[in-house]
């Protein structure tokens, strides 16, 4: 005689208050607790021994729903295997193909609408990509504590503001990790009662400006760096020859370099100001890529020592000490704005164009439809010129004429 099946109706499950499980038949109950709540449950033996296997919630789960699992879970057994093993097993197959980065990249789209503007949008996603990159190919549920401090220590005290907002930042990624069920336990990145009590107190923020070169000087330390063997020396002169700021060089790629247009085009999402930058580059520049080239080993233009990361954010500072010269990398583009200033006759708009500046009030904005790339080219091609003459500092003043504006 066969037995009776599918005894429960969607309205007895949805009624059901009497305490205890409630068979629908081949292995299927619905459980009503003490409380009132309904849950699903599926009775297997496996090896002689009886199991249970959780189903879900009825609010959550259908009674076809859960018929349709409990089918499933027979197939599984039906084919030698332990239906809740297998589940587990594909539990962290999945956890394992979702990595930090691609869920950071789901987040901050999901986030993008509630942001104040694109420009807090990418510079979201430049503080994670820049500063938290190491984190990006590990699954997002074996983050842990020491992945954390890994990223914030090298800049905790030296770029305290940034570091503030990157803490934040991955603990709301891991935050909407674990209320997709990526996640359990508590947030590695979580300040209050847990990395208070593992980072010294950030430093106050103090007003000032970046230690700066004096431009004159410049040629020299250029020339000092073109004799040093180290992708940090290449990658500090690539920053220095395009006023570049750190991130945007560090995180380079090759596939933002356009060699016959001689065009570095830098996106929007690794920019500060949040817009797309394009960089006139110079035959010093494309020079400094040709030895790049030479060690390609990476989509990086400057890889770090595993080729699937770029140089450690810290890597031109820690040059510049070896060097045993008392500046920033940051500084060399008030060194640029300084000699563009003193030492040629290009106009304001474009030096500051070139820095990546926001130029002018929003009307004027509206109607510079262009970045002005020729004019900065010439200008940039004075600036090489001028770096590489160590040997003559004090050159004429340049006019924007004399560079076929």
């Amino acid at each position: 005689m066969a037995r009776a099946v599918k005894k429960l109706s969607a309205r007895a499950a949805a009624t059901l208050t009497a305490p205890g499980r409630h068979s629908d038949g081949d292995g299927l109950y619905l459980v009503v607790d003490a409380s009132g709540a309904r849950r699903w449950l599926f009775l297997f033996r496996w090896q002689g021994k009886l199991k249970e296997m959780g189903l879900g919630g009825l609010s959550a789960v259908s009674l076809a729903e859960a018929r349709e699992k409990a089918q499933q879970a027979r197939q599984i057994l039906k084919a030698g295997k332990n239906p809740i093993e297998h589940r587990r097993a594909a539990k962290e197959e999945r956890l394992a193909a979702v990595t930090f980065g691609a869920f950071a990249e789901e987040v901050v789209r999901s986030l993008s609408h509630g942001f104040r503007s694109d420009k807090h949008k990418a510079q979201w996603s430049s503080t994670l990509t820049t500063y938290a990159g190491s984190l990006w190919p590990k699954p997002i549920d074996e983050i842990g504590t020491d992945d954390v401090l890994s990223v914030l220590t090298p800049i905790w005290q030296t770029k305290s503001v940034t570091a503030s907002r990157l803490r934040g930042r991955i603990e709301r990624v891991l935050d909407a990790a674990k209320a997709r069920g990526l996640r359990t336990g508590e947030n590695p990145a979580l300040w209050r009662g847990h990395l208070d009590k593992l980072l010294p107190a950030r430093r106050k923020l103090t007003r000032g400006h970046h230690a700066a070169m004096p431009f004159d000087d410049v040629p020299a330390l250029m020339a000092d760096l073109q004799s040093r063997d180290a992708m940090a020396g290449l990658a500090l002169q690539f920053c220095i020859l395009n006023a570049s700021r750190s991130g945007e060089v560090l995180g380079a790629r090759w596939a933002e370099i356009d060699r016959k247009a001689k065009v570095w085009t830098i996106p929007a999402m690794r920019m500060k100001a949040g817009k797309e930058h394009r960089v006139p580059l110079t035959e010093a520049t494309l020079a400094i890529l040709d030895q790049a080239e030479v060690v390609r080993r990476s989509e990086y233009v400057f890889p770090g020592q595993k080729p699937d990361r770029p140089l450690s954010i810290t890597a031109m500072e820690m040059m510049l000490r070896r060097m045993k010269v008392d500046v920033t990398v940051h500084g060399f583009r008030s060194s640029f704005r300084d000699w563009a200033g003193e030492r040629t006759a290009f106009p304001r708009e474009i030096a500051e164009t070139a820095l990546a500046h926001v130029v002018g009030d929003a009307t004027e904005r509206a109607y510079r439809r262009g970045d002005a790339l020729e004019k900065r080219r010439a200008l940039m091609d004075a600036w090489a010129t001028f770096v590489s003459a160590a040997e003559k500092p004090n050159a004429d003043v340049i006019t924007s004429g004399s560079h076929g504006e």
